[in-house]
């Protein structure tokens, strides 16, 4: 059997070479690999986790570009699978606070099961005191924006530290409005990421492999490989429960 993990946004792919985002997708009956490219799982991890190695790659690489994360208090908006694989990884990767915000209860709900620190539903509760209240006057070290719309990336501008980055993970479906005033005026950086490399697949193996990161209550729906196409289109209809599906390929 092979898991497969479904997620819409980005494809296997690496420093050597792009493997299904410029070419024929994983769907296909046959799919020839260079060896180079293909990194070996762990012998006793499951072919669920190995699918979810992939969006953690994702979050990876944009913590990466924060730099050293030891002791750093983190910001995340958007509680989908990218932003909570985002918040899950800075903690493994030496993060001292975390707080992830979004406006689906559910999601919240999602984060907390994933003990990540502060959850905050961002439609009821006020995100400019949880902030204060969880790292001081402060505030955080670095922001990530994994949602990739406006609202949210004017929340991340709002609420960051004099100085401090944004990383910008969410993928933009229409041209962004950024103020670029308030930016300039507190020194913000705006720092873009996108997929991954090689070593971030390998930093996100160790870190599934260490137990640095819960995966199990991501995984929402299982389809066969007959049903591949039911898939998407539940993802479509319940986009706001819908976190890891997984289509069975035996």
């Amino acid at each position: 059997g092979y898991k497969a993990g479904l997620h819409g946004r980005y494809n296997i792919c690496n420093e050597l070479k792009v493997m299904g985002l410029q070419t024929t997708g994983m769907a296909s009956e046959f799919f020839a690999v260079d060896a180079r490219n293909v990194l070996k799982l762990p012998r006793d991890m499951s072919f669920e986790k190995g699918a979810m190695v992939e969006p953690l790659a994702v979050a990876v690489h944009a913590l990466g570009r924060a730099g050293e994360l030891e002791g750093k208090n983190i910001l995340i908006f958007g509680a989908g699978p990218i932003g909570n694989l985002v918040a899950q990884a800075a903690k493994g990767m030496g993060a001292s606070k975390v707080m992830i915000t979004d406006i689906s209860q559910y999601r919240v709900d999602m984060a907390k099961r994933c003990d990540i620190d502060y959850c905050i539903n961002s439609n009821i509760q006020d995100v400019s005191r949880e902030i204060e209240e969880a790292f001081g006057p402060d505030k955080a070290d670095i922001t990530l924006e994994c949602v990739g719309i406006n609202a949210t990336m004017a929340q991340a501008i709002e609420n960051a530290r004099k100085g401090s980055d944004i990383i910008v993970v969410g993928v933009f479906a229409e041209k962004a409005t950024v103020d670029l005033g308030l930016v300039q005026d507190r020194e913000l950086r705006l720092i873009g990421t996108l997929m991954y490399r090689q070593k971030d697949y390998e930093k996100a193996i160790e870190l599934i492999e260490n137990g640095k990161v819960i995966l199990d209550p991501l995984i929402t729906n299982h389809f066969s490989f007959k049903d591949y196409l039911k898939a998407y289109k539940y993802i479509e209809q319940q986009r706001d429960k819908a976190m890891k599906v997984m289509i069975d390929i035996n």
